[in-house]
């Protein structure tokens, strides 16, 4: 049960019951209230330099209505394919949910002080921001565990602060942090204190940080902070215990406005947005939930959160469902999900301790997970149920109620432990992106933003400040290029099929990194697993064990629907399950579903025309997956209720690449008539695009492909057709690097980045593989056909697909014209393919500067499309 108050006293409420108003006046739920225009003015709110931007309460009121609340909603079950018809608990689809949530304590970090608020950064997600009870605020590169910035608190300029603060901190000098934030690109991050002040910090990569902004906020505690961008302008909104919200311009430190009319101390915001409206719900410690538009400058909301907790408020990371959580001074905890067409409770989540100690803490991840530090644990719910889920207590050690905070892809989770330490707890991709890091430990900078003044000290001239480039982070270890004509100048295997394999079209290795997936031309699957023995004690892929050629008792093969006669040859497509359960796959006919480990089909459907030529899941939910036409249309279909969602148009010829971006919560899509175009993934609208331009000389082929890869930090993306090699900063549409192949070289056949995104694996039709650096494109190692084929082969044999392994950034995969797959990996006296060796290593040849007829040429920049 849920109880609710009003200002006269207790009321009782269902579960499910609504908000309860705070006052008689008989208020109207968030739907009504935002579709009323104001006719008086708020004299108790004043405004400093306005945002501007006309009002349009009926847009917010239509963004809120048409949420995806009142609709039948799928859950977003990222290992889970749930076919149409089949039942959950039939034909081996048992899935435990529980293995997506970050449960193994994977990190133990040594703050040295307690540990207050905590935030991950939104692009480099193994950098962990932290403050504490006595005002230091610190910057971890957790997959290290190296502190890259330890900060205690002071006031930059004591001169400009108000006597009420001086006053305070002679009274009492002792300075918490109450909330650390970054900003939604990671260039910024805030810091809000105990005592009146918030201070901007400028952040430039690796240890890299500058003071910007120091603004004597409130008077008493700044309990909270939030970034928006109301009107393309961004401010960061504060509160604290003189029980007003105030709004600042990023760039100057000028109010812009401030909000009266709580009654007590704010305790949180929550920007948020609709439709292009923007605006803010508000909550203080008697329970009480406000929410305002940045336009109107008035509380037309007035309510009490459920047992008048002292609350938060958050948003899923899709912003269609909003969540509070929160304690009252009993020590009772409530955490409720809102339906905001109603202003009602939706759902009331049950599990808390009967005495919480502290206000709980909460946390929303992957659009599907909630998680609370309560009774010296985590908890989890799914948001679909209101049973708990999980407990984990991460080894012991943690306090009655911890901090605690996910990463973006909530694949990490910061939580505060005893004796002043941070645990950190992870999923498998955790285990697995902290690998990468660990390798590879250089932090790409990060600019700061383009209207940010130097202010409050930073005596560096703006010449001093601009961000570093890739290559002064990475720079080349060598000018000269290692050429590799024979076998003993590196690692290889080839991988036995026992019969006669038709050319490889598609290759990948499975998530956990122990086998490899091919799709032939003539639609059969190959599945090569690498057992753990003495010779392999880790069971991952290896040149120096054979893996095992995996079949079935029943000896029949994972095989797709052809269509019989087709003139037209049809490249294979496919796409694997997070949990390498489930395979997707489509050779010219049906699409298949197939269990990976029984080799049986599932469920086929969608049979042509169209043929779908490309596959890829939806990064949240596997029930979702975009499927490229031959057409030139891109599907977007929910496997589990058999429907088409939407038809995306846009290209000319048929689709070659899908790609998701959930950082940027984004859809691309490549063709061959050399487009990228980019769909929102909230509406499935066209955002932008562009063409490829082709290097002078070069024109691609009728049936060249372009193939597309995000980057490991999802905003940079790698685009590959038979004429170049190029990476799209996807956040502004532009091209940043670019290399084109001269006219007289052979063209690319395929291209991927390595597991950690530093290296670009390129493979090309006269054989040859060559290993770029991502950084700039600079050639690293090239690999000759001679290296690796029979001295007997045919002209006509070379790489069609590379594939990375998806943990050891030096290990991958090529398939070839004739059937045959390789694993290739470096020596293991050089370990990675960037060191250039020593001559004496080398038999029968030498090192050599090589003149590979590919030049980095300057091409201009594609001209983006609306």
């Amino acid at each position: 049960m849920v109880s609710a108050q009003r200002t006269e006293g207790f009321i009782p409420m269902c579960a499910n019951g609504p908000f309860q108003p705070a006052s008689t006046s008989g208020q109207a739920p968030l739907s009504a209230w935002l579709t009323t225009p104001l006719s008086m003015n708020h004299p108790v709110v004043s405004g400093g330099s306005s945002l501007g931007g006309p009002s349009n309460l009926a847009a917010v009121s239509k963004g809120l209505v048409d949420s995806d609340m009142s609709k039948p909603r799928v859950s977003a079950v990222p290992d889970r394919i749930m076919p149409p018809g089949i039942n959950s608990s039939q034909n081996g689809l048992q899935f435990n949910m529980t293995e997506e949530l970050p449960r193994t304590v994977a990190r133990t970090l040594n703050q040295g002080s307690l540990t207050t608020s905590m935030d991950f950064h939104p692009i480099q997600q193994t950098l962990l921001l932290s403050g504490t009870n006595i005002g230091e605020i610190s910057l971890w590169e957790v997959s290290s565990r190296e502190k890259l910035v330890s900060r205690n608190f002071q006031v930059w300029d004591i001169g400009a602060s108000s006597m009420t603060l001086k006053a305070a901190l002679i009274k009492d000098p002792f300075v918490s942090v109450r909330r650390i934030l970054w900003s939604p690109d990671g260039s910024l991050f805030g810091v809000a204190f105990s005592k009146h002040m918030l201070q901007l910090y400028t952040y430039f990569g690796g240890n890299d940080i500058q003071q910007h902004l120091e603004i004597d906020s409130h008077i008493g505690a700044v309990n909270d902070l939030a970034f928006c961008n109301p009107y393309k302008k961004l401010a960061v909104i504060t509160c604290g215990d003189d029980k007003t919200i105030k709004v600042w311009d990023v760039a100057t430190g000028a109010n812009m406005y401030t909000f009266e009319g709580h009654e007590a101390s704010v305790h949180s915001v929550c920007p948020h947005n609709k439709e292009n409206v923007h605006f803010f719900f508000s909550t203080s410690v008697d329970g009480k939930i406000k929410a305002w538009l940045y336009d109107t400058m008035g509380s037309k909301v007035n309510y009490y959160a459920p047992g008048c907790s002292c609350a938060a408020m958050a948003y899923s990371a899709d912003g269609k469902r909003l969540f509070s959580c929160g304690t009252t001074k009993e020590g009772e905890s409530h955490m409720v999900e809102w339906n905001e067409n109603e202003g009602t409770v939706k759902r009331t989540y049950q599990g808390f301790h009967k005495r919480s100690l502290g206000i709980v803490q909460f946390d929303t991840a992957k659009n599907r997970f909630l998680a609370v530090g309560d009774d010296y644990s985590i908890k989890f719910w799914d948001m679909e149920n209101c049973i708990l889920l999980m407990t984990v207590d991460a080894e012991g050690g943690l306090p009655a109620s911890p901090r605690i905070r996910f990463n973006k892809e909530g694949s990490l989770l910061a939580v505060s432990a005893n004796d002043n330490k941070i645990k950190i707890l992870a999923t498998v991709d955790g285990l697995r992106l902290m690998r990468t890091y660990e390798t590879h430990s250089h932090i790409a900078p990060r600019p700061a933003p383009s209207n940010a003044p130097v202010k409050n000290g930073d005596s560096r001239k703006p010449e001093d400040t601009k961000p570093k480039s890739t290559e002064e982070v990475n720079p080349v270890k060598a000018a000269k290029v290692t050429e590799i004509s024979t076998s003993a100048q590196f690692r290889s295997l080839k991988l036995s099929a026992h019969f006669e394999a038709d050319k490889i079209g598609r290759l990948v290795y499975t998530y956990t990194g122990n086998a490899i997936l091919a799709l032939a031309f003539n639609a059969i699957h190959l599945l090569w697993k690498w057992p753990q023995n003495d010779l392999n004690l880790s069971g991952k892929a290896t040149t120096k064990a054979a893996p095992q050629l995996m079949q079935p008792a029943s000896g029949i093969l994972m095989t797709n629907h052809l269509i019989e006669g087709n003139p037209v040859e049809t490249v294979p497509c496919f796409a694997l399950s997070k949990n390498d359960s489930y395979v997707m796959s489509a050779s010219g006919g049906k699409i298949t579903l197939f269990n990976m480990m029984t080799f049986k089909k599932m469920v086929t459907f969608m049979s042509p025309p169209p043929v779908a030529t490309n596959l890829a899941f939806h990064p949240q939910d596997n029930n979702i997956i975009a499927i490229g036409m031959e057409d030139s249309t891109v599907y977007i279909y929910n496997v589990r209720l058999d429907e088409v969602k939407s038809k995306l148009r846009g290209h000319s010829k048929r689709i070659t690449g899908l790609a998701f971006s959930p950082l940027l919560n984004i859809l691309v899509s490549s063709g061959a008539d050399a487009q990228v175009i980019v769909w929102d993934l909230n509406n499935w609208e066209r955002k932008n695009g562009c063409y490829l331009q082709s290097p002078a000389g070069r024109t691609p082929t009728a049936r060249s492909d372009t193939q597309i890869q995000f980057h490991q930090d999802q905003t940079q993306l790698l685009t590959v057709n038979e004429t170049q090699l190029a990476i799209y900063d996807m956040r502004k549409m532009e091209c940043i690097k670019q290399l084109a192949i001269v006219e007289a070289s052979a063209s690319i056949s395929h291209a991927t980045f390595s597991c950690d995104s530093q290296l670009v694996y390129t493979s090309f039709v006269d054989g040859t593989v060559r290993i770029f650096g991502a950084s700039n494109l600079q050639l690293q190692r090239q690999i000759n056909p001679a290296a690796y084929l029979p001295s007997n082969a045919s002209s006509t044999v070379y790489p069609l697909v590379v594939a990375a392994h998806p943990q050891e950034p030096n290990q991958f995969a090529i398939g070839l014209t004739d059937g045959s797959v390789y694993v290739f990996e470096p020596l293991e006296s050089e370990g990675e393919w960037d060191v250039v060796p020593q001559p004496q290593r080398i038999e029968n040849g030498s090192t050599s500067t090589i003149s590979t007829q590919v030049a980095a040429l300057d091409q201009p920049k594609p001209q983006p499309q609306g």
